[in-house]
């Protein structure tokens, strides 16, 4: 399958090229970027060529991988999915819900199949704990603590200037959601407050009266560093652990599962755009509590 590139930055050239690269089912057709000087030093990296207008790229391809800014990100799904191109996607799926909702009309319109890579989704060990997890029932209430640090010399995603504005619960948010949500369910009900070096905190109610405590940064101290998912209920206490392969490892499995939507003709990914949108529901949610002081319930 042709997949066309859109990004240029590190996460493009060392996780999504790269893996594509290395797929035997997969190869890029092509890269785009916002700086046409990064899009022709990449492409001449993989000997594909550079293009300067997105829909020639489309023309060339029968998917696209995108690792661009969620907001870049949204209107070239859009785009992709109009013009009948299976969508690898990175999140958070948007940075509004109004944008999430296109990129779910366009798939949903066109039938295209689509992933996003929310990267500890795609790690076996973790995907089989979270369904014995579910499946073992009884939790009443989980906590996560993702505590990162970008900000430290050499770090490549610290000049990001998305992640500068919109800060944790947008960047590392949907990774913690992708944890949560399959166990406990829907979030109907968010709480959401600050606290310091751009700490986050969340409190949501779930489907069935489960609730979750979130607290995320991307500016912890170094020795801060944390990651830590746990699920309290009726049995006891489930720990969640971190994935055991490489990140390019998890983007090839990702690569699997989209071509195996395409190949079926299935579009019931547990990570497509709908459960995209779904976690994106929660961010804006979170948003707003976080900004207006109040309770936001969920539709």
């Amino acid at each position: 399958m042709r997949f066309g590139l859109f990004g240029t930055g590190h996460w493009a050239a060392e996780t999504h090229a790269a893996a594509i690269d290395a797929h035997p089912r997969a190869r890029l057709a092509g890269v785009w970027g916002r700086n046409p000087a990064k899009a022709e030093a990449l492409a001449q990296r993989h000997g594909v060529p550079a293009f300067t207008d997105v829909d020639a790229l489309l023309d060339a391809s029968d998917a696209v991988a995108v690792a661009l800014p969620p907001d870049v990100q949204a209107d070239i799904a859009v785009r992709a999915a109009t013009a009948g191109r299976h969508l690898l996607l990175d999140k958070p799926l948007a940075l509004s819900l109004a944008d999430a909702d296109r990129v779910v009309d366009a798939a949903q319109a066109s039938g295209v199949a689509s992933v996003v890579f929310f990267t500890q989704r795609f790690h076996p060990n973790v995907t089989g704990f979270l369904a014995s997890t579910a499946a073992a029932g009884g939790w009443q209430h989980a906590r996560a603590t993702m505590f990162a640090s970008i900000y430290q010399p050499g770090n490549p995603y610290g000049d990001s200037q998305w992640r500068r504005d919109r800060g944790a619960l947008w960047d590392i948010g949907p990774h913690a959601l992708s944890l949560i949500l399959p166990v406990l369910g829907r979030v109907t009900r968010v709480a959401a407050m600050d606290g310091p070096s751009g700490l986050v905190h969340l409190l949501l109610t779930h489907d069935g009266g489960a609730t979750s405590a979130l607290s995320l940064t991307l500016d912890a101290p170094a020795e801060a560093v944390t990651r830590d998912f746990v699920f309290f209920g009726e049995n006891g206490t489930e720990s969640a652990p971190p994935g055991d392969g490489s990140v390019l490892q998890a983007f090839g499995a990702a690569l699997d599962q989209l071509l195996e939507e395409v190949d079926g003709g299935t579009r019931d990914h547990r990570c497509d755009v709908r459960f995209g949108r779904e976690v994106v529901a929660v961010l804006d949610a979170a948003e707003s509590a976080r900004t207006q002081g109040r309770t936001v319930d969920l539709r």
